[in-house]
């Protein structure tokens, strides 16, 4: 397919956002049942996508894992056409993407914290209230894309719930999305069938590489004023950003941080 054939693709894998995934009260995804679940429908929905990419003549297909540590999933069931980005600890977001990259897609990704969105959060669910870049709240899916399109990588396609979708058509109009689920609250929401849901992901990925020449890659101006609300007082008091000049970030208010970054890899390392 023109504009595809020869070109390599990322796609990074969340596990909130999934169909069938609702977490548990008062521990998010949780750690047995839910998360074992999320990373079998990790591996569903992100094949469905290098299917598809594979299909339409994409030379290389790179799966990242990106949920908390990074070992998830189980990788003997991705396509085995993939390469696979795994663990933590090298402080960025999409290792190793470059111009080489001809498009990002992002699986079983959450929105921001909101009024009826299933897990939503921004990196923690347990330590960030809200995260606001030049005084508009932002989610993962704006930051994360803001390193891809550091490289000229535009997002593709977004799958999460409609919390999500609605949040991505801000600064993402020309990406395709596809709803996994309706959220109805932190815990609860109403999904589509984790296996037909496939189907779906697998035809909006055609799509999406039928329209990727109109597809604009997403920046964010640097340097920018990051703003960062915690949930607790002591992750506030004990905030390790340091801001444009190396002084630690203005105390706004008791749960409440800001200060200037001169890039967007100054918030991970």
């Amino acid at each position: 397919m023109k504009g595809i054939e020869g070109k390599k693709f990322y796609i990074s894998v969340d596990l909130e956002g999934v169909a069938c995934v609702v977490g548990f009260p008062g521990q998010g995804l949780g750690t047995e049942r839910q998360l074992t679940f999320a990373a079998q429908q990790g591996v569903r929905e992100a094949n469905a996508v290098a299917a598809a990419l594979f299909d339409c003549g994409a030379s290389e297909v790179w799966i990242w894992d990106c949920h908390g540590s990074g070992v998830n999933l189980d990788y003997t069931q991705l396509d085995k056409r993939c390469r696979i980005v795994l663990g933590s600890g090298c402080g960025t977001r999409f290792p190793l993407i470059d111009e080489t990259f001809g498009g990002i897609i992002m699986i079983g990704y959450h929105a921001y914290d909101s009024i009826k969105s299933t897990l939503s959060h921004v990196y923690s669910s347990t330590i960030f209230q809200y995260m606001k870049i030049n005084g508009k709240n932002v989610g993962e899916i704006d930051i994360d894309s803001a390193f891809a399109g550091k490289h000229g990588v535009p997002l593709m396609l977004v799958v999460g719930d409609d919390a999500l979708s609605a949040q991505a058509k801000v600064n993402f109009p020309d990406a395709v999305s596809v709803e996994t689920k309706k959220s109805l609250g932190w815990n609860t929401a109403i999904s589509k069938h984790p296996i037909a849901l496939t189907e779906e992901i697998y035809d909006a990925t055609i799509t999406a590489c039928e329209n990727i020449a109109a597809m604009k890659y997403f920046t964010i101006p640097e340097p920018f004023i990051l703003e960062i609300r915690y949930k607790r007082i002591e992750n506030a008091q004990n905030c390790g950003y340091h801001d444009i000049n190396g002084k630690s970030f203005e105390i706004v208010d008791e749960y409440t941080r800001k200060g200037t970054l001169e890039t967007i890899e100054r918030m991970f390392w």
